[in-house]
């Protein structure tokens, strides 16, 4: 067990993609704790596979290396707003952050948010300027910016002293200042252990600990992992467990495990300062105590921001049902999320209201399309409905979430994205443009005017705006929004498409399918260019005769149709659209257009 003067616990937070996970990376090589031969993947903490596919974090990660006779507890934090809920719960396990700011592009948007939840905290941390190996780098502005930013979140003047080094995660070295030599991670490690201070608490004391994340083991069941604030623990040890109502049940601890690199370790003891994992006790949830049966001490819980976005989920009971997946039914689908919820808090699960459906909310449409993807890698198929965001009441007044857009673009696409924006009741805070052309812009916009914008957003700047957004503030009620621009093209009746018909189609929309797809009676297979829904035939053959043709048929030559991945499906659908998500596919369907519905309605399908 080590001495508590010896541990260091920190997080490293960030905007997205401004190297947290590579920068990690160079420190786990160069703490020696691989062989020389041994292989290790890139961003290796990113070990869940959409992390790797998306090139993101999606969860905090925890890991322990070793540096002269100190141990450094690290924690990798996501660094996208949807996953905010991660960061926050962290927080409270740390003595310090590492703040890496990309030294070409400076703080971000969310580089603001993780600093002030950190401030707020009164943690003081430590600004690491990282890659400064690329060609435009000005680490010396970005850091005067960083400073900025301290002051205007409201830094105390301790918090505005703060340590700082440049680094390259990628190349694998950090220096204390720009003109010294770049060889190794070993400023970084040394300024961690000089300018963390150690943890508070004494091993004589009783054991006490904060519930801080939650996972969960189908051996032992639901583990809490914290910090642990006084004392020790070892396994076998009786532990009082205090609830959120304020209930104390005495537990036996199963299993005491901690990191080490890359792995999860079992620990005979473990002291103050130490991030564990502990076993045995059934209940336990984000912000429960965890204590000495001697000594009773109940800690304050800890706080999560709300959700802001909800989705329906609800039993595919289309045509195709059955076809790919495996779970089908409404109870395979309750037991999946029920398992969801005993590790993922973020995450609010209810199915109380409505037996056919459950709903599932969560901080936005990143941090519900993963769990999705998650459930269809697993071969459950569903149904979804639009996304709608979440609304509250206060003194009779009908508030809904605002966000708060950045966003850079060539001057030239500044007009056509302010008049999307303030047509989606965006308030516009900032508009800039630099000696490069750039410009960049802040709006305050109702979460309902930002969804289905970033797919439109990315067409309409041939790709080369940046975009993003953090959660600002429950305000009143903005008013209707304008939704989507153009109808779609439905598909009349079963079959597979053909190529004859998608030619005809051409002149009237996008397709979304191509010839040989299997189609159903009610399916989008596209988009109209005009804004009313027409219902097609997709399937429709060339009549053959059999008089012989002087010439031969002309070659039909195809657009090539638009896909949809999981996102830009959720960002396309309107209210009377449902996703019908398959593990092998994503269709797009009118809720009310099947069979049964036309007879009634009396619609045309020509």
């Amino acid at each position: 067990m080590y001495s508590p003067e010896k541990i260091r616990n920190i997080a490293i937070i960030a905007h997205i993609d401004h190297g947290k996970t590579t920068l990690l990376d160079a420190l786990l090589k160069q703490s020696n704790l691989f062989r020389d031969n041994e292989q290790v993947k890139e961003r290796m903490m990113d070990s869940y596979d959409q992390e790797q596919e998306r090139g993101i974090t999606i969860f905090a990660k925890h890991t322990s290396v070793y540096f002269d006779d100190f141990k450094i507890n690290i924690i990798d934090t996501p660094g996208h707003a949807d996953f905010s809920g991660e960061v926050e719960r962290i927080l409270g396990m740390v003595d310090s952050v590492l703040l890496l700011v990309d030294a070409q592009d400076g703080p971000m948007p969310q580089t603001r948010f993780v600093l002030s939840k950190s401030l707020k905290m009164g943690i003081k941390p430590i600004v690491v300027l990282n890659k400064i190996d690329r060609p435009h780098a000005t680490p010396d502005r970005v850091l005067d910016e960083t400073f900025d930013l301290f002051s205007e979140l409201g830094a105390t003047d301790e918090q505005l002293d703060f340590r700082y080094c440049y680094a390259s995660g990628l190349t694998g070295f950090a220096i204390h200042h720009l003109h010294d030599v770049k060889k190794d991670m070993r400023p970084l490690f040394e300024l961690i252990t000089f300018a963390v201070h150690p943890p508070s608490g004494s091993l004589d004391n009783p054991f006490l600990m904060h519930a801080s994340t939650i996972s969960y083991d189908d051996y032992v069941g639901r583990q809490a992992c914290g910090k642990i604030l006084e004392g020790s623990i070892r396994k076998g040890q009786q532990v009082i467990h205090i609830n959120e109502s304020g209930a104390e049940l005495k537990y036996n601890i199963t299993r005491v495990e901690g990191y080490l690199g890359l792995q999860k370790v079992e620990m005979e003891e473990a002291g103050v300062g130490d991030i564990v994992i502990l076993s045995g006790i059934p209940d336990v949830t984000i912000g429960d105590t965890l204590c000495d049966p001697k000594k009773i001490v109940r800690l304050p819980r800890i706080k999560l921001d709300e959700p802001t976005v909800s989705i329906d989920l609800t039993v595919n009971n289309s045509p195709f049902v059955g076809r790919s997946g495996k779970h089908v039914t409404m109870n395979k689908l309750r037991e999946r999320l029920e398992k969801e919820k005993r590790a993922n808090i973020s995450l609010k699960i209810d199915d109380e209201s409505d037996q056919d459906a459950i709903t599932v909310s969560g901080r936005g449409e990143l941090h519900l399309a993963v769990l999705i993807e998650a459930m269809r890698r697993e071969n459950y198929e569903f149904s979804i409905s639009k996304p709608r965001v979440i609304i509250k009441e206060e003194n009779g007044v009908k508030l809904e979430p605002v966000e708060k857009v950045h966003i850079e673009i060539p001057q030239e696409y500044s007009g056509i994205v302010i008049e999307e924006l303030s047509r989606r009741k965006g308030e516009m805070q900032l508009l800039d443009t630099d000696e490069h052309g750039i410009t960049t812009l802040t709006f305050l916009i109702p979460t309902r005017g930002l969804m289905g914008y970033r797919n439109e957003f990315l067409t309409v700047t041939r790709g080369l705006g940046i975009l993003t957004s953090n959660f600002e503030e429950f305000a009143p009620w903005k008013g209707p929004i304008p939704g989507r621009l153009r109808g779609v093209l439905i598909s009349n009746g079963p079959g597979k498409t053909n190529g004859y018909a998608c030619f005809n189609l051409q002149d009237r929309g996008t397709l979304f399918t191509s010839p040989g797809d299997d189609v159903y009676e009610g399916m989008i297979v596209g988009e109209n260019s005009r804004d009313n829904d027409l219902i097609v035939n997709v399937t429709k053959g060339k009549q053959l005769t059999n008089v012989r043709a002087s010439g031969t048929d002309e070659n039909i030559i195809l657009t090539p149709p638009r896909k949809f991945t999981l996102e830009t499906a959720i960002d396309y659908i309107q209210e009377d659209e449902l996703i019908e998500v398959t593990p092998d596919m994503i269709r797009m369907r009118k809720k009310h257009l099947l069979e049964s519905d036309r007879k009634r309605t009396g619609t045309s399908n020509k």
